[in-house]
């Protein structure tokens, strides 16, 4: 149910009471009760974003040729776009709001990732009305290569929402591109998280221009602004593309 059908239902309501009661008292008691009805509605069934910061702590992911670390750049990025879903009243989660992997267990590194794996699941499936936006950068070998990529969960929603996003960065930072969203077959986040859930490589930190840009305060911005605004036109079901 979205937010404006709560407020007619509620409206409804308010109604129907005041036409059966009449009194000025019970109107003003009925107006008070509305609001927080309202309220509380629409707490109860707006969308909560959980923003996903890959890697950090011990696991700093892949790097720039500069030595720039992936988590340092994610964390920039999902900071960005939890202040920006603020302003459009969505609700937020961070996996994590610093430098720190979040594993609960394990000896090795490689148990300490695993378990940090299952936390952030456990984050995006315990978030009522949850949305995973996981956020990564991508690398390869070939410096050539360069260009967002959107990854979708299993959760009803999440291909569309890709399909989305993938559009509207190729049409606003990745002109060009020929980057399709993809399926998160074998991304641990996108098949063990029931909630709509989408992964995406912002670009490569292996081709040194895009890195430059990815680490710019102001590129990290309108990246964010795309991202947001696709994910909000999806929410409120409006059929259009987001264009810069």
């Amino acid at each position: 149910m979205r937010w404006y059908e709560v407020r007619k239902k509620s409206l409804r309501i308010v109604l129907y009471a005041v036409v059966l009661m009449g009194t000025l008292g019970v109107i003003r008691w009925i107006s008070a009760y509305a609001t927080v009805m309202v309220e509380t509605e629409f707490e109860k069934n707006r969308i909560c974003l959980i923003i996903d910061p890959g890697h950090g702590g011990i696991d700093g992911g892949t790097s720039s040729h500069s030595g720039v670390l992936e988590s340092t750049i994610n964390l920039q990025i999902a900071l960005c776009l939890e202040d920006l879903s603020h302003l459009l009243g969505f609700q937020t989660v961070m996996t994590r709001k610093e430098d720190t992997s979040i594993y609960t267990q394990g000896e090795t590194i490689a148990q300490k990732k695993v378990s940090d794996l299952k936390e952030r699941v456990k984050i995006a499936n315990g978030a009522q009305n949850g949305l995973l936006v996981s956020i990564h950068q991508n690398y390869y070998p070939d410096d050539r290569y360069s260009g967002a990529q959107v990854f979708y969960g299993k959760g009803e929603g999440s291909e569309e929402i890709a399909k989305r996003l993938q559009s509207a960065l190729v049409k606003t930072l990745n002109i060009g591109s020929k980057r399709k969203c993809k399926a998160g077959s074998g991304i641990y986040l996108m098949e063990h998280t029931d909630c709509p859930a989408i992964l995406i490589e912002c670009g490569f930190l292996s081709n040194q221009k895009e890195a430059n840009q990815l680490q710019d305060k102001i590129y990290q911005k309108i990246l964010c602004k795309v991202i947001i605004a696709t994910i909000s036109c999806y929410i409120n079901g409006v059929d259009r593309e987001v264009l810069r």
